[in-house]
């Protein structure tokens, strides 16, 4: 569609895990000006890590499980229809998240996520999830990992300190489960997980889980199913300029973080917003 169009194109295939990235780093070295990422959030998440900053743009084509990114911005469809709506979009300069997270001997990294961040039971979750189950059973591994993570898990608490728009001091809290979203509509059973949240907002949009309770949980998911979430002082909806998540009392339980659905580390994390770092190729319809 694209060479038919009169757009000098190349085919590049991924080999391995990590090699999205470098493909995509080495073609906008060689003067590309849009890198259209065809796969799943995973992909799209390796080929973000070479253009964030850049003037090289981003699309999406959903060949993967979950496409969460390609539904927000009303593309999760054929790749045949998505490729036509890319041809009609333009590039539109968006904040990305940015996490910083430490390994497991306490060296810090850093990822850019356009979906959303996580630090606790969501990124365990994924720890658990095995590459070659999930492209063989889909959502319903999803499932299966979940409801077990749910029941098995003790949900340990740790600590977040949010730095609030308009506050002069921090705010500490203890918490389970900590969610940075970036996208209104994450497709499949979940859709509008965080009222507000937006690619267009510089500031970030937080799920916080004050609780342990596994009652509050599977209420609160339940209600996001049905689309009739409510926030609690258990579970609170709230906005932040950044966040640091440490943990508690110095305690030795291992918190995980993730970001876009790929796995990445522990704590201690800190989440925040590169205002304006990307140029998205949104389709006419999905613009604000």
């Amino acid at each position: 569609m694209l060479r038919a169009a009169g757009i000098d194109a190349e085919t590049l295939e991924t080999l391995a895990p990590g090699s999205a990235g470098w493909l995509a780093e080495d073609a906008a070295r060689r003067g590309c000006d849009t890198i259209i990422a065809c796969g799943g959030d995973g992909t799209v998440h390796e080929v973000l890590q070479s253009i964030v900053g850049t003037d090289v743009a981003l699309g999406v084509v959903p060949l993967g499980t979950a496409n969460a990114l390609a539904a927000n911005l009303g593309l999760r469809t054929s790749p045949v229809k998505a490729m036509r709506k890319l041809m009609s979009a333009e590039p539109v300069r968006v904040s990305v998240g940015r996490i910083s997270y430490g390994n497991a001997t306490g060296k810090m990294h850093t990822r850019y996520f356009t979906v959303a961040a996580g630090v606790g039971a969501d990124a365990l979750f994924l720890s658990r999830l095995d590459a070659g189950l999930k492209r063989r059973f889909g959502y319903a591994l999803y499932l299966v990992e979940a409801l077990r993570v749910w029941a098995t898990h003790s949900f340990p608490l740790f600590e977040a300190v949010f730095e609030e728009r308009g506050s002069c001091q921090p705010r500490t809290v203890e918490i389970s489960q900590l969610l940075a979203v970036r996208i209104r509509d994450f497709g499949g059973v979940l859709h509008n997980l965080a009222p507000g949240a937006t690619l267009h907002n510089d500031g970030l949009r937080l799920v916080a889980f004050k609780t342990r309770s596994r009652y509050h949980y599977f209420r609160f998911l339940l209600a996001v199913v049905f689309g009739r979430q409510t926030f609690t002082r258990q579970i609170e909806l709230l906005d932040a300029l950044s966040v640091e998540c440490r943990p508690r009392n110095r305690s030795r339980t291992q918190v995980f973080a993730e970001a876009d659905g790929e796995l990445l580390g522990q704590l201690p994390v800190r989440i925040e917003i590169v205002p304006q770092a990307l140029n998205l190729l949104i389709p006419p319809h999905a613009r604000p």
